[in-house]
């Protein structure tokens, strides 16, 4: 056990799919984040992966995937871009096309649901009013936090995003629901330590 803690990451898929699977895994896909979006039928087409290989493969990110979501005593405060940067960057992580999602919160921002409302083409999403605000509603929730992920890894906000944006405010304006914020993830790079922005911090919530 002791070594495993100190394994590198092509020890570990080692353990999992054998060395050789594992050196043909790293240099199918790099890393660990394209390997995570790889599917269970993809995962078979790399030489040594077969299908029990494959499925314990995505199972052991599923596994992380859900104890990051364990790790919380209670609720997670959601009450700042960082904090909902660090609660949904995981699962954002394993998009292949733009998926928007809503965090529904009480009164004192901490999160009492999720709601994935549409996934799109690789760098298109549609979302309508009701399908944010209907689950909302039902939940009680008295905030909401909006996020996507750009699979170009730019975290740039389109004029589609702003839109969007701007529409889901005024509404939550209407029904006394407050938006308080969109974040949109991307990759950092050397030029962009951050992998996030959030539409607020930009000052697109100015105005309402």
């Amino acid at each position: 056990m002791e070594q495993l803690e100190h394994a590198n990451n092509k020890d570990l898929l080692s353990t999992l799919a054998g060395k050789s699977a594992a050196d043909a895994l790293l240099g199918q896909y790099g890393g660990l984040t394209n390997l995570a979006q790889a599917s269970f039928d993809e995962l078979q087409l790399v030489k040594g992966i077969g299908k029990s290989k494959a499925a314990a493969i995505k199972s052991a990110f599923l596994l992380a995937q859900r104890l990051s979501r364990e790790s919380y005593a209670e609720a997670p405060l959601l009450d700042t871009p960082e904090r909902v940067a660090d609660f949904l960057r995981e699962p954002n992580r394993v998009y292949t096309v733009e998926t928007f999602q809503v965090a529904f919160l009480n009164t004192r921002r901490r999160l009492i649901g999720m709601h994935t409302v549409s996934q799109g083409t690789l760098d298109t999403i549609l979302v309508h009013p009701r399908e944010v605000f209907a689950p909302a509603i039902s939940k009680r929730a008295a905030a909401v936090v909006l996020a996507h992920n750009h699979p170009s890894g730019d975290p740039a906000p389109s004029e589609a995003d702003i839109k969007v944006t701007r529409d889901l405010i005024r509404v939550g304006q209407l029904l006394k629901i407050d938006v308080l914020d969109h974040v949109i993830f991307g990759r950092r790079t050397d030029e962009r330590p951050r992998d996030f922005v959030s539409l607020r911090e930009l000052g697109y919530f100015s105005g309402f």
